[in-house]
């Protein structure tokens, strides 16, 4: 029998979390079909910001999960919300402008059954396992379907496994080179099961603040955009994945600064290392 401790108590409630991040992953993916409807890439940057949306959400799932004492399980839950979310992308990725939703419905069946599996066959006995597994599944693909969108200007089966390459001015299509063809979806799936993780087995512990250990998820979810955005230079226009890098480098810049403001608010004390110098004269 699992019981919950409170750590970090206060501050916006999960569930308002659980709305802000669903809803506003979902329509920021859908602002990547800007692209199909205007013939351009520019708007590919949106499926970062999607991915970082939904990352604050899995940040507080993970939050609400652990706090029955299931410290060491973050990096497992990580992996199962970026598992399933690869299986879930991929399957709504072949429904066209359906696929965001296709995706969000197909990462709930599987969370659910994986939370089912934990808690009867594993006998965890967490009463929050199956919910916090449907939407840490659910966070897990929309990272997958977003950072894919941002890395090749579409959330499109299509667009993942056909890329495009130039030899000699002239454009080749190549399967190998292309979202999946090349591997790029491993990539994708450790800068998201890394951001995922991280930011509350960071902060966790008695100081553990809502707004530092959300604020360190903004953070990783922006430092995992910026390879993400190099890689689309190989995708998508030159100026769209100018556009991506731009503002992967800002939103990291500002949340790593204000998050190191919110680390110097909470310690104790903020003492800067120096580097250790040789004693003159020798030992």
């Amino acid at each position: 029998m699992s019981v919950k401790v409170e750590v970090g108590a206060g501050g916006i409630p999960h569930n308002q979390i659980l709305i802000y991040g669903l809803v506003g992953s979902l329509v920021l993916i859908y602002l990547t079909y800007l692209n199909t409807i205007t013939g351009t890439e520019y708007f590919s940057f949106f499926g970062g910001l999607a991915a970082v949306v939904a990352l604050l959400w899995g940040t507080d799932t993970i939050k609400h999960l652990c706090s029955y004492g299931l410290g060491t399980g973050v990096p497992s839950a990580g992996m199962i919300a970026l598992g399933s979310g690869v299986v879930a992308a991929l399957f709504g990725a072949t429904t066209g402008p359906f696929a965001p939703i296709v995706t969000i419905i197909i990462a709930a069946i599987i969370g659910a059954v994986a939370g089912l599996m934990a808690n009867a066959v594993v006998r965890m006995d967490i009463p929050v396992m199956v919910v916090s597994l449907i939407e840490l599944a659910i966070v897990g693909a929309m990272t997958i379907l977003g950072l894919s969108a941002m890395a090749c200007g579409t959330f499109e089966f299509l667009g993942m496994i056909t890329g495009e390459i130039a030899i000699l001015g002239f454009i080749v299509q190549s399967y190998e080179f292309s979202l999946i063809g090349g591997s790029i979806i491993a990539v994708i799936f450790m800068l998201g099961a890394i951001a995922i993780q991280h930011s509350f087995n960071a902060c966790l512990g008695p100081g553990e603040q809502q707004d530092r250990t959300l604020m360190l998820a903004a953070e990783c979810g922006f430092l995992s955009m910026i390879p993400i955005a190099i890689i689309s230079f190989a995708f998508i226009g030159m100026y769209a994945a100018l556009i991506s890098l731009v503002v992967s480098i800002v939103g990291w810049l500002y949340t790593y600064k204000k998050y190191i403001e919110l680390s110097q608010r909470d310690a104790y004390a903020w003492l800067d290392a120096q580097p250790i110098l040789e004693p003159k004269g020798g030992a």
